[in-house]
């Protein structure tokens, strides 16, 4: 027997076979998507955070998107100001279907302003072109995590609607090729499939069956945060805009999410600061810089190569139209009212200078300012510096997290935990410090030993009505306000942004802060846990870089495959309330993860 849905769909497909003979498309819908409706509703919020940021009228300049079936944007003369301040200049907005862009920039370029402007269609982008803007955790409810990932499928309903009108009157062009579109997406959005991709999302993003079924105000922010990501990933939308997805993720479901967006056949644009997680993704890269937005074929690396030889080969012919223009004004300067020869030559070279400067003469490479990250040198201890006897710890006792530890920490050591959210990475950690107490066993720490630890909470606990001098100052009372500027601008903050209240800086600009704070504790030992969250891709490698020179002890905690590569000499697994050492490197461990996920080639 034929159910009346089919009987349904079989007489729209012949409507659109006689629409396709002869007949003419619908009008564009002008009403919005139900997820674009959810969508902007959140910004309202997002708008009240971020501030006011506008959209100069040149924008609309060239729109090549028009069309209701057009799946491309370009937006020419694009000018974004925020906050009064020019963060895009007259320059291209270039967004192509089935390109995965990665956004780059210094913070405070104005990379998450720019995501905020597309999410919010401030940006003339049609109605047609559905947007999801990944931007804060799902809201605290009693729903469970697979319910919530499901629930936004009201797109479902809105097509099924709109295919009804279309069958049911085509009028103009293209309305044919509409309604195919719309049944492609109805075969893709297949509610009888729903739970189960919803369900392979959550479990790639660390969800186990108990947790899908658990609500959602019983997650942390972070876990809350993955349950957003995961709607976005089901949602599927045209365009999908996501700033540092893997903030709140470990290395498996980085790697898992790094599989799934490379396979994204929509348009998709990621603000990362993860190099790896770039390579693996992005078919493009956009690069904010100078107020303009440049752009780039290939994943990072080829980025980086690319840039390095267009920028070889502006400097070189830079330094030639110089060098020619010095010339050409040194023999005006002497010849120009000399003899009648001389003088026509001088002016020969005068035209010829004036058109060089019409034309538009190369502009001097500007290389982005590089921070450099200095740990004052420490010393030496006499091992052993930080020593796990035999210990065992859990919250509960008859749950233990970790079981007959053993192991020792020195300032030579330069280590990297590895292992699943809930692991106990950042539980060994405290048991590092003393914030934790072992149930069993003993933590013995050297009498001269100074614990220096960073954590990604450690920025809510700012008082942000205060600026980085007078929190430096109050943290460290009795020093000079000139010892506490110098130990703030070993981090890269300086003038203004020494004075200004800590609310107005960026969410990087309080990382360096925060570093700034824990240095000038002279620490023997680091921890580190997600010391990369909110900084950029030059600040992370200037972080490198000074853990390297430094000559004391380094615990990290990071999902940052580049970072553990380049400061990391060992690779500690936490698991199954055991501690082990990985023979091998961080990237092999990755290929280990990947195989084990059955997501290896």
């Amino acid at each position: 027997m034929v159910s009346d849905a089919s009987k349904k769909k079989a007489a729209q497909k012949k409507a659109v076979a006689a629409a396709k003979r002869g007949g003419k498309a619908p009008a564009a819908t002008s009403s919005k998507s139900a997820k674009n409706v959810q969508y902007e509703n959140s910004v309202d919020k997002l708008s009240s955070e971020v501030g006011i940021f506008q959209i100069s009228d040149r924008t609309c300049a060239g729109v090549l998107c028009s069309h209701p079936l057009a799946r491309d944007i370009r937006i020419e003369s694009l000018s974004v100001t925020f906050h009064g301040h020019d963060l895009i200049v007259d320059s291209i907005l270039e967004l192509n279907y089935g390109r995965r862009y990665g956004l780059l920039g210094l913070n405070g370029c104005g990379k998450s302003t720019l995501l905020a402007a597309i999410g919010c269609r401030e940006l003339p982008i049609p109605e047609h072109m559905d947007i999801y803007h990944l931007t804060r955790e799902i809201e605290a409810s009693d729903m469970s995590s697979l319910e919530a990932v499901i629930s936004c499928d009201e797109e479902r309903l809105k097509l099924e609607k709109e295919a009804e009108a279309l069958a049911g009157g085509l009028q103009e062009d293209g309305g044919g090729d509409r309604l195919d579109r719309i049944y492609e997406r109805l075969e893709a959005l297949d509610a009888s499939t729903a739970e189960k991709r919803a369900a392979e999302i959550l479990y790639g993003l660390g969800f186990n069956k108990q947790m899908q079924a658990k609500k959602t105000r019983d997650f942390s922010g972070g876990w809350r945060m993955r349950i957003a990501l995961a709607r976005a990933l089901f949602i599927n939308p045209t365009i999908l805009l996501l700033d540092e997805p893997t903030n709140h993720l470990d290395l498996e479901a980085c790697v898992w999410l790094e599989e799934t967006l490379k396979k994204m056949d929509r348009i998709l644009v990621v603000v990362s600061h993860s190099q790896d997680f770039l390579n693996g993704v992005c078919t493009n890269i956009i690069h904010m810089q100078n107020k303009k937005l440049k752009y780039y074929t290939g994943n990072f690396d080829q980025y980086v190569q690319t840039r390095a030889e267009l920028e070889e080969n502006q400097m070189k012919q830079y330094k030639w139209e110089q060098e020619q223009i010095a010339s050409m004004k040194e023999y005006i300067a002497r010849f120009g009212h000399g003899s009648a020869k001389l003088a026509r030559q001088a002016q020969s070279k005068e035209k010829t200078l004036a058109k060089m400067e019409r034309g538009g003469l190369t502009e001097k490479v500007v290389r982005d300012k590089v921070l450099v990250f200095r740990f004052a040198n420490v010393g030496k201890l006499t091992p052993p510096v930080l020593q796990f006897v035999d210990v065992s710890f859990g919250y509960t006792p008859d749950n233990l997290i970790y079981k007959n530890l053993d192991f020792g920490v020195d300032l030579d050591s330069r280590i990297a935990l590895v292992g699943p959210n809930g692991a106990g990475k950042s539980t060994l950690l405290k048991l590092m410090t003393g914030d934790l107490v072992p149930t069993d066993g003993m933590v013995r720490r050297h009498n001269h030993l100074r614990i220096a630890q960073f954590h990604q909470h450690l920025a809510e606990k700012l008082d942000l009505t205060l600026s980085a001098l007078q929190f430096m100052i109050k943290e460290y009372p009795g020093n000079e306000e000139e010892k506490m500027r110098a130990a703030i601008g070993k981090f890269g903050l300086s003038g203004k942004a020494q004075v200004m209240p800590l609310l107005n800086l960026s969410d990087g600009q309080r990382s360096r802060v925060i570093f700034a704070w824990l240095a000038f504790r002279k620490p023997h030992l680091l921890l580190l846990d997600e010391p990369t969250n909110h900084l950029d891709i030059e600040t992370i490698d200037s972080l490198a870089e000074a853990l390297n020179e430094w000559d004391g002890g380094l615990v990290l905690v990071s999902h940052d495959f580049r970072l553990i590569n380049q400061v990391a000499e060992e690779i500690w697994v936490c698991q199954n309330q055991t501690v082990t050492r990985w023979n091998g490197d961080i990237m092999e461990f990755k290929e280990h993860l990947k195989r084990k996920a059955g997501l290896s080639d």
